[in-house]
């Protein structure tokens, strides 16, 4: 993953929203509570669940929900705190 941007921590910090930190040493926190209310899907929707939305993972450096990746979103807009 060296010369590209990727997460290194996610944490849960409540309202279905998580503070992500970057391979650069930067740090947001994303609403993505926001997102899955503004793009309702039943693939999405479970992760209103505050105990469903709670498993994500780090996996090949972007933070992914679901076994086969339910829900994933572009790092790049992570990074940046807004959800398209």
């Amino acid at each position: 993953m060296e010369g590209r941007l990727f997460i290194v921590e996610a944490t849960d910090v409540g309202n279905l929203r998580i503070q992500l930190v970057f391979n650069d040493g930067f740090s947001s926190i994303v609403d993505i509570g926001d997102f899955i209310r503004r793009h309702p899907h039943p693939q999405y929707n479970k992760y209103l669940d505050p105990k469903k939305f709670r498993t994500f993972s780090i996996e090949e450096g972007n933070v992914v929900w679901g076994r086969n990746w339910d829900l994933i979103f572009p790092i790049e807009q992570l990074r940046a705190g807004h959800l398209e």
